[in-house]
């Protein structure tokens, strides 16, 4: 009878099997780092690196985040910002998103994660959802900022720039390369837009005083497909994110209070990166060593080659890049300790690949954006089963349960080697979906086990793994991707009668998207064609990779096409 926790028999003699979760908000995190480590590092961001060992950078200490954080969150109150109120933060990895994070929390407010990258036609439904009535974004962002607004609840505007954390005497440089590369422009205020540079000089130094309820208030929206449907707004409380804070430090306790330095190649809209990265680094001490751009490959090896990075998390297209790089041996890596893999199935070759080159341990864990998000990982030191997304984190359960319940609604659990449905329960998993109780309900049983859509086994040793999804939601990259949101884009295109996209195995993403499509008699279209106008209309990690022309789809009696055949024949491609 589940649970049995067979699985504390395998952990590593020093993890705890539970974790004792302070009742504190996540702002704390930071107000007692300050008081701890005031003159150390948070913050880094290394633009560039230049000979003699000069770096054109920002740098921000405990004590100077934790002050400019109080000078925003009085000057949203300043702007009318209560408690309660959503503030949507659409920035890169830059320091003033962390300025901006914490002075949200210490207002009292909710921050509204906002990928960058989404273009206004999906930007515009996600605000509305969250009722946000503030932005605080780039300046280069803010023509679509004012496309979306009058569709939207948005009252007031905030605007930073990359080059107002740049001090002299590479400040112009930086401002040339910033509007070079459109992330900064010209722009004349509208009503209700502030610069985030002359709030915070202008902002009284005390926050405002704020009660909050860590058990109940939410801190977080953060935005998921979830396993079905548009993307809704999960509800993560203060407590949530403050005990998968706990259990991720309790997991690898030889992490080093003061110490260690992180690379924060992950964007921290995404929840892996604001809690594995940003928040766990942060609660430490640590250096948080920011990266705008995961992508540049060569940069990444860079900062951990010069700035000895300790601790690395990702998703395995981040190590597969390393590891394949043509100039990967011109950099010495073997600074790097521990690396958490999530997001997608980490392969084995990469791993022992990327333990050999560095010295590090690379393991893979589990979690979703609705818990906040870890739930598992491997052991980092201990025994890692590699195919496996490791064992339940302290103060966590997993199980696996069939797919319909029992007779009184009840999930009923499954035995070892039985494949079912993934449900997790702890104090991680979050207060529901915002304005969403249906959803919500469907999501999380009465007895408060969170439903995953994930089809999982578990093992004799308590090792989970994860084989297959109960909906048909890709995840590429570590994002992810509602097929239907993809096939309605293509299903504007004037040449395409119909179209189906799944999720196939790629090498570098886990998944990537694949559309099949069917076009109208006596169309003509190009694979590049089909591709750039998915570019003009979608974020970039949901336009498909691959696109394949075909005569017909299949479907079935009622004419609903099989997405899993499509995905079986792919399987069957890839195993030939």
């Amino acid at each position: 009878m589940f649970p049995d926790f067979r699985w504390f028999a395998h952990y590593e003699p020093d993890v705890a099997h539970s974790v004792d979760i302070p009742n504190s908000t996540v702002q704390q995190v930071l107000l007692d780092a300050a008081a701890r480590f005031p003159n150390h590092t948070a913050l880094r961001m290394v633009l560039r690196y230049l000979p003699l060992g000069l770096k054109v950078q920002a740098r921000l200490s405990y004590a100077e985040l934790n002050r400019l954080s109080d000078r925003f969150a009085a000057a949203l109150l300043q702007l009318g910002v209560a408690k309660g109120d959503r503030v949507s933060l659409m920035l890169p990895n830059i320091p003033q998103l962390a300025i901006a994070y914490f002075g949200v929390l210490k207002a009292g407010a909710v921050v509204v994660n906002t990928n960058p990258t989404y273009p206004a036609h999906e930007l515009a439904p996600l605000l509305r959802n969250a009722g946000a009535e503030t932005i605080v974004t780039l300046s280069g962002l803010y023509p679509r900022v004012l496309e979306i607004q009058p569709n939207t609840m948005l009252k007031t505007v905030i605007l930073a720039d990359i080059p107002d954390s740049i001090g002299r005497p590479f400040h112009n440089s930086v401002v040339k390369q910033a509007r070079a590369s459109g992330l900064m422009k010209e722009v004349t205020l509208g009503a209700g837009a502030h610069f985030m540079r002359d709030l915070l000089a202008a902002a009284p130094s005390h926050p405002p005083v704020v009660s909050i309820d860590p058990a109940n208030d939410t801190a977080v929206f953060q935005f998921t497909g979830g396993t079905s449907g548009l993307p809704k707004a999960a509800e993560l409380t203060h407590r949530n994110l403050v005990a998968n804070i706990a259990q991720i430090n309790a997991w690898v306790p030889s992490l080093k209070p003061g110490a260690e330095k992180f690379l924060l190649a992950l964007p921290a809209f995404h929840v892996y990166g604001m809690t594995v990265g940003m928040l766990t680094c942060l609660k430490l001490g640590g250096e948080l060593l920011l990266a705008a751009d995961p992508r540049n490959t060569v940069h990444l090896m860079q900062i951990i080659a010069r700035e000895k990075v300790t601790v690395y998390p990702g998703v395995p297209a981040m190590y597969i890049a390393i590891l394949n790089h043509s100039r990967v041996s011109e950099f010495d890596l073997r600074s790097i300790r521990v690396c958490l893999s999530g997001g997608a199935a980490l392969p084995a070759e990469v791993a022992q690949q990327f333990e050999q080159m560095t010295g590090g341990k690379l393991v893979e864990g589990y979690g979703m954006s609705e818990s906040s998000p870890l739930t598992a990982g491997n052991p980092v030191f201990g025994r890692t089963k590699i195919g496996t997304v490791g064992m339940p984190f302290p103060s966590t359960e997993l199980a696996v349960v069939a797919l319909e319940a029992d007779e009184q609604g009840k999930p009923r659990f499954l035995e070892v080697g039985e494949a079912g449905e993934l449900v997790v329960r702890g104090p991680q998993v979050m207060k529901g979906y915002y304005n969403n109780p249906e959803e919500t309900a469907s999501a999380i049983d009465v007895d408060g086990w969170l439903h995953t859509g994930d089809i999982a086994v578990m093992d004799a040793d308590g090792y989970f793994s994860i084989v297959d999804r109960k909906k048909d939601l890709i995840i590429a990259s570590g994002f992810n991707i509602v097929p239907r949101e993809v096939e309605e884009v293509l299903f504007t295109h004037p040449a395409v009668l119909e179209a189906a996209v799944v999720g196939v195995s790629d090498a570098k993403r886990g998944e990537t998207v694949k559309a099949f499509v069917v076009l109208k008699e006596g169309q003509r279209a190009t694979v590049e064609e089909l591709r750039a106008f998915c570019k003009e209309r979608l974020a970039p990690y949901k336009v498909p990779t691959l696109v394949e022309f075909r005569t017909e789809l299949p479907k079935s009696q009622v004419g609903k096409t099989l997405r899993r055949i499509l995905v079986e024949e792919e399987k069957q491609k890839q195993a030939a």
